[in-house]
């Protein structure tokens, strides 16, 4: 009977200690959503002008430093920002008063954040980030760029930044918006990527000056934006263009590095100001409510690296709140300002339940005023944009075979810290190349180390991958990051060696190979141990007086294959006795030779036919041999001379790493005459080498089997003796009748039409309800 009684006691308890674990479990649930998202949005008042003000600090993922500096507060002697003490101070300030809020955005600086504070922060940020006083807005690793960035780097770098935030805060910290505001322009394909991810709008702060004079005049400056041309709604995201790009009102910085007067609002001091200051603040509104289509209007307070003392900025934003809604009782002011954000801003347009003008195409090429068209940086810096690429090609290859070959989390950890980096080098001023040149190095090391960390996991998903009783692959795999300078140490030094070489895309792929060799006689067996057709091809001269071309090889061994979907083919290349008639099998010796003066050149396969002007030694014609169609085409390179200015005014803009801006509207050539001095002809390639001056040349090449032509150049050291800055061109002439209508991709995904100096800002926009 004792031991029943006990029983059930025990049992009673457990019971219990079960209601209260739930209990507990229910209550802590509870607090994690308690308020966060739209549901923490302040109300505004529908009879008066809502003020949202957004207190913001623009975080650049390096420019004139590079991003741990900026973090760190380093070297601000160049800059005077330190990220980490903005988060600081900002938690402090938000932690006094539950009615302020702040917005961050780029992730890769909340992640270092996060690295660098012990549990104590970090509950302050998540109970912040809870309540909906911290919003997080963007949420990509960086701000990243829109007009030189490929789809998936774009997707990649959110992907990395959101999971992030996902993993570390949960669903509170989930953004609901895209804060696009200091890139250069905007791409429809940006659009509907945010949209596919679902964002309910995208803010921006750049958009050419004219578009946006027209969109304020007519009140347009909030729109339905359909991103694309297939999806439909799917592809549909709300947008809105910032008052002033993404600055504070003029005369109301409060930072510390501002000069603008703070309120002073004790009269029994000298300078009170703040009639003065409310006088201001109402004229800002006033002005800014004749160009937004309701009675909402959005203020940012902030700008690049600003609130690293928070308590300067938040101070006087209450003074400003308070003794501009004292107006309301002492004038009957319509004007109602409060703490807010911009998914709070969307959120209030949304329920207004207006009607909405609508954008089809993209915002390219901004430009902020007549004589400065952002469209350099689509070309600066050539050398790390194709560096970007290539690193993030590398990163594809290994995040395809982690998967396929079912590796442990061990190796794929392994791709973390590139896809940290390639997330990095997104932002709007690094890809772009617009940033400091030993922000450009930190860039470059950073990536090398991200592709030497995963080259391990490729290594290891090969092991896994190759057909069981197969020869062992070589006990190092060696990567030939060079072969766009037809250098490679590794193939350039071994008699025989075996090329792997993998295919991404889902479907068999054409392709040829080119390996830099010294040897003269090779011969390549296909993974069925059988030889195949190759052929040795020259160097071109000038490449190898590249100066990155470090090795020896004059040749390189080119033969082609088809590649498997999603897989990879191994070749076997030995180097071979000239007499040797067995290993002669596939192989074959170029013919190559200097044409004779007053001949035209011709170049061909089964497809297409190329054929370079005897006269000038210029491209002349191009020949679709499968519709017997001959179209002219001429080609040239040319430069254009930058303008020269001290950039005061704008009449006195300069040309450079942001904006092109040349002299002359007419471009110059680079040579005087051009010389083609080798033509070599093969079964797998035939090539035309061009050389058009001391800094430019080009190889036009075919391959056998392909339907088009390739045109490879290279162009430097530009010389610059006479102190003036040249853009280069590549430019096609043609008889082709377009009436200026061409095509270009969207960030390498959806097509485009344009028409030839022709801007849409006078386009009437259907109205829709949103």
């Amino acid at each position: 009977m004792q031991k029943k009684k006990l029983c059930k006691y025990f049992e009673a308890l457990l019971a219990i200690a079960i209601c209260t674990i739930h209990l507990i479990a229910g209550i802590s649930q509870k607090n994690t959503f308690r308020k966060c998202g739209y549901k923490s949005c302040p109300a505004g008042d529908p009879d008066k002008i809502n003020v949202h003000i957004i207190s913001h600090s623009h975080w650049d993922v390096g420019w004139v430093k590079t991003v741990d500096q900026y973090f760190y507060g380093d070297k601000n002697y160049i800059d005077n920002s330190g990220v980490q003490y903005i988060v600081d101070t900002v938690l402090d300030e938000l932690h006094k008063d539950p009615q302020k809020r702040f917005v961050f955005v780029e992730t890769a600086y909340i992640w270092r954040w996060w690295q660098s504070r012990e549990e104590e922060d970090h509950k302050r940020l998540i109970d912040l980030i809870q309540s909906g006083r911290l919003e997080i807005i963007g949420g990509g690793w960086s701000m990243n760029d829109e007009a030189t960035t490929h789809y998936m780097e774009i997707v990649d770098q959110f992907t990395w930044g959101l999971r992030f935030l996902n993993d570390t805060f949960g669903e509170c910290a989930k953004p609901r918006v895209g804060w696009q505001i200091d890139p250069f322009g905007h791409s429809r394909e940006s659009g509907s990527l945010f949209a596919q991810m679902g964002y309910d709008g995208v803010f921006f702060g750049r958009i050419d000056y004219q578009d946006k004079a027209i969109r304020e005049q007519s009140q347009k400056m909030e729109f339905v934006w359909n991103a694309s041309a297939n999806l439909g709604e799917n592809g549909q995201v709300f947008g809105v263009v910032l008052p002033n790009t993404y600055f504070y009102p003029s005369g109301f910085c409060f930072d510390i590095l501002c000069s603008d007067e703070p309120i002073k609002d004790n009269k029994q001091l000298k300078g009170y100001n703040v009639d003065k200051k409310v006088d201001a603040f109402l004229d800002v509104v006033k002005n800014q409510s004749t160009k937004y289509a309701t009675n909402n209007l959005i203020v940012t307070m902030g700008q690049d690296f600003d609130y690293q003392n928070a308590r300067t900025w938040f101070l006087n934003l209450d003074k400003l709140i308070k003794y501009v809604n004292a107006r309301q009782i002492t004038d009957n002011s319509p004007v109602n300002v409060f703490y807010s954000t911009p998914s709070c801003y969307l959120q209030a347009l949304h329920q207004i339940g207006n009607t909405w003008p609508v954008k089809m195409d993209d915002f390219f090429p901004y430009a902020s005023d007549p004589h400065s068209y952002w469209t350099g940086y689509f070309t600066s810096r050539p050398a790390f944009k194709y560096y970007t690429k290539y690193t993030n090609n590398i990163l594809q290859m290994a995040k395809q075979l982690s998967v396929i070959s079912l590796l442990g989390s061990d190796k794929e950890n392994n791709l973390d810290l590139l896809k940290r980096y390639q997330g990095e080098v997104q932002h709007h001023d690094a890809i772009t190349g617009t940033e400091a040149q030993h922000v450009t190095y930190d860039y470059t090391e950073s990536l090398a180390n991200g592709v030497s960390a995963v080259q391990e996991t490729i290594r290891a998903a090969y092991d896994q991958l190759m057909p069981k009783g197969s020869a062992p692959l070589p006990s190092k795999q060696r990567f030939c990051h060079f072969l766009n300078v037809s250098y490679c140490d590794f193939t350039e030094t071994r008699n025989s060696f075996m090329v792997t070489v993998y295919n991404p895309l889902a479907h068999t792929v054409r392709s040829h190979i080119r390996i830099p060799v010294t040897g003269t006689v090779y011969s390549v067996k296909g993974p069925d141990g059988q030889p195949i057709q190759s052929q040795l091809v020259p160097v071109p001269q000038q490449v190898q007086n590249n100066p990155e071309h470090k090795g020896n090889a004059q040749n390189e061994l080119v033969f082609g294959s088809d590649l498997p979907p999603l897989g990879f083919s191994s070749f076997f290349v030995q180097s071979s006795i000239a007499n040797d008639k067995k290993e002669h099998l596939g192989r074959e010796t170029t013919k190559t030779f200097i044409p004779r003066r007053g001949t035209d050149l011709v170049i061909q396969n089964e497809y297409v036919k190329v054929t370079v002007a005897a006269e000038s030694g210029l491209l002349k014609s191009i020949t679709n041999l499968m519709e017997n169609t001959t179209y002219s085409v001429q080609q040239n390179f040319y430069y254009y001379q930058g303008m020269a200015g001290n950039n005061s005014k704008s009449e006195n803009r300069a040309s450079g790493a942001y904006i092109f801006r040349p002299n002359s509207s007419e471009p110059i050539p680079v040579g005087a005459q051009t010389k083609t001095k080798l033509v070599t002809v093969g079964s797998e390639v035939q090539e035309i080498h061009q050389t058009f001056s001391e800094y430019v040349s080009q190889v036009i090449r075919i391959y056998k089997g392909e339907h088009g032509v390739e045109f490879e150049y290279q162009v430097g050291p530009i010389p610059i003796t006479d102190y003036y800055s040249k853009e280069v061109i590549s430019r096609f002439d043609t008889d082709l009748s377009t009436e200026g209508i061409f095509y270009t991709d969207s960030n390498g995904r959806e097509i485009l039409q344009r028409k030839y100096a022709v801007r849409s800002i006078n386009i009437i926009f259907k109205i829709t309800h949103y």
